[in-house]
């Protein structure tokens, strides 16, 4: 056995025997058609996955990570093509391969774990009976089905998988979505399985379990794995070989040891350095140190809040929460915590049970609609998704402009010269006021939330997981642009994120939320150096990257 370089004992990659080669591109091409020409998007791409071995592919968006993942299995959309090379699995070649053929590798060779749970299972199913639906492709029939359904429950770590095989997914969280998702993928008893961004939305206890419990399958079965992600510490992390993509080509790859002490490409480099987790070699260093530092009058203060909601369920339980004038504060803490309650209350969606919220010096807890929506022009919301927070049918420059329609503010023309005005505070050109949601980027959307969300001139913005959804690169210069736009606007944000490392970056003081409860508050550097709870110290053990590997992982 080989330990990983985060400690876990994964099995040496095999040699290259009959049999062990699961995976074999040589010379890979695969374009989208648009406009009767095909576009490329994977180019002249050489991998192999073998029998036990647990490999990452990582890379900005668009760098052909998850295009590579569908061309293996076959599931590229109707306009994808294979151009040239070769993919075989497990024996088969996938390329042209007949629906049959790659159905019949699809589950009983490969299994597939998307990134959104909650578009890879049917909402208006159970989870038990979708997971039933791959165990009878096997050919088994009657009571064995349950039995079955529940053995694979347990086996992918859910807790009394009899509950959650009767309940629907919207009933589960997100970690228990993906598990029962790691279920489904091991229905058909695969020799490989594909995991596209499996983690990259859940917070870091639950990543950590997630990720355990998949090496648990290659060390216990020799079950392969292929990991896709933007997250270079996770790769690290978990990895025996990483390799790096960059515009469709494949540009390093080595052992993860190697990859991070010595990259030999400077997009690799550039990927480490945006990565503050591995830009500091593992260890957290908060940016703020203000310790010694007078606190500015507050924003907005939650004082005792609580909340219950139907059924007797305690959601939040004597919270109290400042945000200073000018300083980020965080939110952070495991899934169910309480923490998006605490920002819809925040935001006067919805009304605590018991205690206070004060906004600007106000009491919005229990205002009227009417009363409370001159004081919602002080505080803005900026989603997690960038390509759910912008209407699809309207230009950019309609978005940034409704809230100002929304408020009578201005006329056509001064309304006009204000988007233009926001768009280069956000660093994007004039142009793009024309153009459509779908013609932009992922970063390039949240950079439009933003200048949205900056359209009223408010004084506190929330922040909901703003960088989750975004590769390294990219969540780099979102961070940089809020730094940026604190300073030079005197904004407050309240920053609520499971990426500790992140938090780390941008927020002068944390609360750590655990079941509806603060447990532990204050400055950054003092939170994160000195942890007094274990609910903290757990939180920070979980983080990926923050053990350096070993240079050699063999």
């Amino acid at each position: 056995m080989t330990p990983s370089p985060s400690g876990a004992a994964f099995p040496a990659a095999l040699p290259d025997a009959a049999g062990s080669r699961l995976v074999h591109l040589a010379g890979l091409d695969v374009g989208y058609l648009r406009h009767r020409a095909v576009r490329p998007a994977v180019i002249g791409l050489d991998l192999t996955v073998d029998a036990g071995e647990v490999v990452a592919i990582v890379g900005e968006s668009g760098s052909g990570k998850t295009t590579t993942a569908n061309a293996i299995i076959g599931l590229l959309p109707a306009n994808g093509r294979i151009t040239a090379g070769s993919a075989t699995v497990d024996g088969i070649e996938t390329a042209g391969a007949s629906e049959r053929q790659l159905r019949s590798l699809r589950g009983s060779v490969v299994g597939f774990i998307p990134q959104d749970p909650m578009v890879g299972l049917n909402p208006t199913r159970r989870v038990g009976a979708q997971i039933g639906e791959a165990v009878r492709l096997r050919g088994i029939a009657g009571p064995a089905v349950r039995t079955e359904v529940l053995e694979l429950l347990d086996q992918a770590g859910v807790p009394d998988p009899s509950l959650r095989a009767r309940q629907y997914p919207h009933e589960l969280s997100g970690g228990l979505r993906q598990r029962a998702l790691i279920a489904t993928a091991l229905a058909g008893r695969p020799k490989l399985i594909i995991a596209d961004e499996p983690t990259s939305a859940l917070d870091v206890t639950v990543q950590k379990r997630i990720l355990d419990h998949l090496g648990g399958l290659v060390r216990d079965q020799g079950i392969a794995l292929l990991i896709i992600t933007h997250d270079l510490a996770v790769a690290a992390d978990r990895a025996d070989r990483v390799i790096v993509m960059q515009h469709g080509r494949k540009v390093e790859e080595g052992a993860p040891g190697e990859i991070l002490t010595a990259p030999r490409r400077r997009y690799t480099r550039q990927l480490i350095s945006a990565a503050p987790r591995l830009a500091h070699g593992g260890r957290i260093v908060p940016r703020f140190d203000v310790r010694d530092q007078a606190t500015p009058e507050p924003v907005l203060v939650l004082e005792g809040v609580g909340k219950t909601f139907g059924r007797g369920f305690r959601a939040l339980d004597d919270v109290s929460v400042t945000v200073p004038r000018g300083r980020t504060h965080a939110l952070v803490g495991e899934s169910g915590c309480g923490k998006t309650t605490t920002l819809r209350i925040a935001l006067g969606l919805e009304n605590p049970t018991s205690g206070s919220v004060r906004l600007g010096g106000t009491d919005i807890a229990g205002l009227s609609w009417r009363r409370m929506r001159p004081l919602r022009r002080t505080v803005q919301l900026v989603h997690q998704d960038p390509f759910a927070t912008l209407d699809p049918k309207f230009t950019i420059g309609q978005s940034i402009t409704e809230p100002l329609v929304s408020f009578r503010i201005g006329d056509r023309r001064s309304r006009a010269a204000r988007a233009r005005e926001l768009l280069d505070q956000v660093g994007l050109p004039p142009a793009y006021l024309d153009r459509l949601p779908t013609e932009l980027s992922g970063g390039q959307r949240q950079r439009v939330a933003i200048a949205r969300a900056l359209a009223l001139r408010p004084d506190l913005l929330l922040l909901d997981e703003p960088v989750s959804a975004l590769d390294v690169l990219v969540q780099e210069q979102i961070l940089q642009l809020l730094a940026d736009l604190q300073s030079a606007l005197g904004l407050s944000y309240l920053f609520v994120s499971h990426d500790l490392a992140v938090v780390a970056e941008v927020a002068h003081t944390v609360s750590v939320m655990s079941e509806g409860r603060v447990v532990e508050s204050g400055p950054v550097a003092q939170v994160f150096t000195s942890p007094r709870t274990a609910c903290t110290r757990e939180l920070i053990d979980a983080i990926p990257g923050r053990k350096a590997p070993a240079t050699d992982a063999a």
